[in-house]
């Protein structure tokens, strides 16, 4: 009796493993976590209503702090790590480039979370940003060719620009120009949710 019940608990317990929701956690700054919109209206919610939606059972963690850096990134996820974590979307340098931090610094940062990551075998799918062009020709395209060379060198999937479509259009954006309104976090989440469901 003993040995069937131990039989029976181990396959409900493997069971629950094969069917468990896939926790998804996006490790971000101001732009992940919302800042200026309800936390419901952020595009890591809206990206687990979508997939949800789809039929994908999901659970997302919403990483973003509001002005973090690359340097805290890896700090964070080792938290975020004591729960379960299947995938993580990594969104963060922005904050480096608009303080012009060393380039070389910010991916060295980037890196090293995602070798974290993939330590712990956790997916990781990276978000590429890009800085306005007041800031120069000469450091726009290395900051945009960084994520481009992060992800080849760890051979992670990349989302070029998650800003697509919604940088630069004012009714997208909140006063400040630079962070979405909920609009813009609907069109930013559509594109995500098309990224990350390819590697779900």
């Amino acid at each position: 009796m003993k040995k069937t019940l131990i039989l029976i608990l181990g396959f409900v317990l493997l069971n629950t493993n094969l069917y468990a929701a896939t926790n998804i956690l996006f490790l971000g700054d101001s732009l992940s976590e919302g800042m200026g919109v309800d936390e419901e209206f952020a595009f890591p919610r809206l990206v687990e209503r979508n997939l949800k939606a789809k039929k994908h059972d999901v659970s997302v963690t919403n990483g973003g702090v509001n002005g973090a850096t690359s340097a805290s990134g890896a700090s964070r996820l080792k938290w975020h790590l004591k729960k379960k974590t299947d995938i993580m979307v990594l969104e963060l340098g922005a904050n480096d480039g608009l303080r012009g931090l060393k380039l070389a610094e910010t991916e060295k940062n980037l890196v090293n979370i995602i070798q974290i990551a993939k330590e712990k075998k956790v997916k990781v799918l990276l978000l590429g940003l890009m800085m306005p062009p007041n800031y120069g020709k000469k450091y726009t395209d290395e900051f945009e060719a960084m994520y481009k060379k992060i992800a080849v060198k760890e051979k992670v999937p990349l989302l070029p620009f998650i800003l697509q479509g919604v940088a630069g259009n004012p009714k997208l954006n909140q006063a400040d120009g630079i962070h979405p309104n909920i609009e813009g976090h609907e069109v930013i989440a559509k594109t995500i949710t098309e990224f990350v469901e390819k590697y779900l």
